[in-house]
């Protein structure tokens, strides 16, 4: 499909990557919106916790939404994505990825940014749970890539699975760290990092053999944390290893539902390899929209609903 014109044009003071996505990270609030927690039990005895929200008639329409790294279905961005939807006659499952919830989960092993096998037994559950006609998949950075990652598999999609929106989304995971370890990105970094080590303290009171104080001490930057730690618990050689599996990228040509991926030129956390141009060009399902502002899960717009969240509600109902 043709790259998609985009129409997004904030005020002048969100034109700048970095405000908007400090905004949209810590500064935005949503209110009002009520969400129930549904705990799954995994193929592997572990756990993951959802958040539901209800349409306010029955709904046959359902969105998963996936967070990104160390968020939650109590970021702004998930509750605002979550009350856009419900409002629009959608249910919503907000996936919290293992160990995001408030609550460490009982494995070594936690989520990370290729774990499809956590999503799939999400939607097992779900196609369980209740019968929905029409399920979406909606993911955010990290949650971003695991959707589209699961997509491309060439695994017997469920045929309730219906499209994707996918925001701000690192599709090449080595070339995203990369740009989040320049100083331009210093200080999310310092955040990523930090978020991360507490994990990995309260990881290590559970299996103290596996994780040294010295191991901790040693872990400078991201790419540490994911040589040490992500690599390690989750069956890859390296931090490189884990990037070449995990990414996105190579799965996109496999993707058999109409799938939207929005990702700002401005985003600081997306190297030139994150926008799949060529692919979406020579695609039938893939639309790429790039607009020229928004930063990372930024994307302010008025009344505070984003403009992703305004283009998620009209890509969805036009596939109904």
């Amino acid at each position: 499909m043709p790259i998609v014109d985009s129409s997004y044009n904030p005020p002048l003071f969100f034109k700048n990557g970095h405000l908007s996505t400090i905004y949209s990270g810590i500064v935005r609030k949503v209110k009002n919106l009520e969400q129930i927690r549904i705990r799954i039990t995994l193929p592997d005895s572990d756990f993951l916790d959802t958040d539901w929200s209800y349409a306010s008639s029955a709904s046959k329409k359902l969105v998963i939404i996936i967070h990104g790294l160390e968020g939650s279905s109590k970021r702004a961005y998930i509750q605002g994505s979550a009350k856009v939807l419900i409002e629009s006659g959608y249910d919503v499952c907000a996936i919290n990825l293992r160990g995001c919830s408030g609550i460490a989960n009982k494995l070594f092993r936690s989520y990370h940014s290729g774990a499809t096998e956590d999503l799939h037994a999400v939607i097992e559950h779900v196609l369980q749970l209740k019968e929905y006609q029409n399920i979406y998949l909606h993911g955010f950075s990290l949650g971003g890539n695991l959707l589209l990652k699961y997509l491309g598999e060439k695994r017997e999609l469920p045929i309730e699975i219906n499209g994707a929106v996918a925001i701000s989304v690192p599709c090449q995971l080595a070339d995203s760290l990369h740009q989040l370890l320049q100083f331009k990105n210093a200080l999310y970094a310092k955040r990523f990092k930090g978020n991360l080590i507490k994990k990995l303290k309260s990881k290590q009171e559970l299996f103290p053999d596996l994780i040294l104080d010295t191991d901790i001490e040693n872990i400078k930057t991201l790419k540490d944390f994911d040589d040490f730690y992500t690599s390690r618990a989750h069956g890859f050689k390296d931090a490189m290893d884990y990037y070449s599996k995990s990414s996105s990228l190579q799965f996109l040509e496999n993707i058999t539902v109409p799938t939207l991926i929005i990702n700002a030129l401005n985003d600081s956390f997306l190297g030139t390899e994150c926008y799949p141009i060529e692919i979406a060009k020579q695609h039938n399902n893939l639309f790429l929209e790039m607009p020229k502002y928004g930063g990372h899960v930024g994307f302010y717009g008025k009344d505070n609903i984003t403009y992703t969240e305004l283009r998620t509600l009209e890509f969805l109902k036009n596939l109904s």
